[in-house]
């Protein structure tokens, strides 16, 4: 059975799609037999890694118009590497999706009949908690959580964790957080380096050792569909990228997990540490003691 990893968080902006498309990129050349399965509506990692297929050849269709995925997984640039693509059509599966038994596990049946012959299958989700959301957490066994390091990227990360919650309790569905990934990480700016060592001391669960930089090539790569390997290998952000499919490859998917916690004090929850004195013009409290749901302003 393939690991199957959802690159999650409901802020846009973030690097998902980046960490998607990069990370299968260097698992692939690193000999892993890989899926990419895009199963966000605004179809970004299928634009990322020019997939070439016809209007009726998505994952839309594989799940909700009876076409095979054989039709639907198609090949990349790289020869470990094939892709599942996406189009705006997979909007409307939010409105469809509810009138089928079993909604939750569309997309665990998909993967599962497209998935054995894979080592690893990496599924690329929108910016937001819907019901495709939770479809992409019932076909996966583990969440890798990319965080921009900015004040504003932790607002709503208690309502994401827990979502995660959700799906272990009311669906019974065992799913691992593998790690937290700092994105857009600049080592000269105080601010970043700050939010950095914040999420490293308070981020609940594991955050991967490097930290994905500010890069240029990372976002001129996708204008020529090609992953960052085939546009600039050596970039600084090709190389972190490189490294991060090295710590994937090396965690044990048969990890313990540690619970989820909460930032806000509540039963079951830990009350937060003090939090560092953020720069001037930013909330006099860090993002971590909010409650799912409250705002920065």
């Amino acid at each position: 059975m393939p690991r199957v990893i959802a690159i999650l968080n409901q802020k846009g902006g973030v690097g998902k799609t980046t960490t998607a498309v990069n990370l299968a990129s260097y698992l692939a050349m690193r000999g892993k037999k890989t899926l990419l399965v895009d199963f966000d509506p605004q179809f970004n990692a299928t634009i990322a890694m020019g997939v070439v297929h016809a209007p009726n050849e998505t994952i839309y269709h594989a799940l909700l118009a009876g076409v095979s995925h054989e039709k639907v997984v198609k090949s990349t640039y790289l020869t470990n590497l094939h892709a599942v693509p996406a189009s705006a059509d997979l909007a409307g599966a939010l409105i469809e999706l509810i009138e089928i038994p079993d909604r939750e596990l569309a997309l665990r049946g998909f993967v599962e009949k497209a998935g054995g012959a894979y080592d690893f299958v990496i599924i690329d989700l929108g910016p937001s908690l819907h019901l495709l959301t939770v479809n992409a957490l019932m076909a996966a066994g583990e969440v890798i959580v990319p965080m921009q390091c900015e004040y504003l990227s932790l607002e709503g990360l208690g309502q994401l964790l827990q979502t995660i919650e959700l799906v272990r309790n009311n669906l019974g569905h065992h799913l691992r957080v593998g790690g937290a990934l700092l994105t857009m990480y600049d080592k000269r700016e105080k601010l970043s380096r700050e939010i950095a060592r914040e999420i490293r001391k308070r981020f609940p669960h594991h955050v991967y050792d490097v930290e994905i930089p500010r890069s240029v090539a990372l976002a001129e790569a996708p204008q020529y569909r090609k992953p960052i390997m085939l546009y600039a290998p050596q970039s600084p952000g090709a190389f972190a990228y490189e490294r991060l499919a090295e710590e994937v490859i090396a965690q044990m998917e048969g990890a313990p997990e540690v619970p989820i916690r909460y930032f806000d004090g509540s039963p079951g929850g830990e009350a937060p540490p003090t939090p560092p004195v953020p720069p001037p013009d930013y909330p006099q409290r860090s993002a971590f003691d909010m409650g799912a749901g409250e705002s920065l302003s």
